[in-house]
């Protein structure tokens, strides 16, 4: 669930089908807390597929790994849309809610970052994307603790993350055609943890401005 003080601004929040969703959520008893609970799970199947993806040596079969990894990655970023807005636009908002507002996707994040890390026999690296994937979102909160605005600049933030690694689930199907293996996934993997690490001094730079210009520092 998001509080409307640290809600990341999505233009998705405004179409028609989000709305026709996010009404239908709100008359079940599913609450916002249960939606951001699913991220995970979602994130988790994405992740596990990406590892199979990997290591499946069936064309066809790392096909369909690869379809579930970018599916779920999708189906995380829609609970994450769907939790805020059931939550607020909905009117079914909980005291725990900025609980599980952020500690999901932390662990959406780690899930799969590793997940496609080990997939492609680089878990360093996988690693070093969660790690800094969770550093973007640290610097964001450390800047509100100091009484700034949410800060969701890119250039990776995580609606950004979900599409590189969306996009090189999809593209790495058609590596066959010039017997690559992984490239596709490494390059992504190398793409996320690069630009969440530009994201994080960005982010870290503008807060240090703030502060100063606010004369907190």
């Amino acid at each position: 669930m998001a509080n409307l003080e640290n809600r990341r601004p999505l233009a998705s929040r405004q179409t028609g089908w989000a709305g026709a969703i996010t009404g239908w959520l709100a008359r079940t008893r599913i609450t916002p807390n249960q939606i951001s609970i699913a991220s995970m799970v979602f994130a988790a199947l994405s992740g596990a597929a990406f590892w199979c993806a990997g290591s499946s040596e069936g064309a066809a079969s790392r096909a369909l790994f690869l379809i579930a990894a970018a599916a779920f990655c999708q189906l995380r970023l829609l609970c994450n849309l769907f939790d805020g807005m059931v939550a607020i636009e909905a009117g079914k908002s909980a005291p725990d809610g900025g609980f599980w507002n952020e500690f999901p996707d932390r662990v959406s994040d780690l899930l799969i970052f590793i997940g496609a890390g080990y997939g492609i026999g680089h878990p360093a690296l996988g690693w070093a994307a969660a790690a800094l994937a969770i550093l973007t979102a640290y610097v964001r909160e450390l800047g509100r603790s100091c009484g700034l605005p949410a800060d969701f600049s890119g250039p990776m933030a995580k609606q950004h993350r979900m599409a590189v690694m969306t996009f090189a689930a999809l593209a790495s199907m058609l590596e066959p055609l010039w017997n690559g293996r992984n490239e596709t996934l490494l390059a992504a993997l190398w793409l996320v943890t690069l630009g969440a690490g530009v994201t994080v001094a960005r982010r870290a730079a503008s807060a240090v401005r703030g502060l100063r210009g606010s004369g907190r520092v």
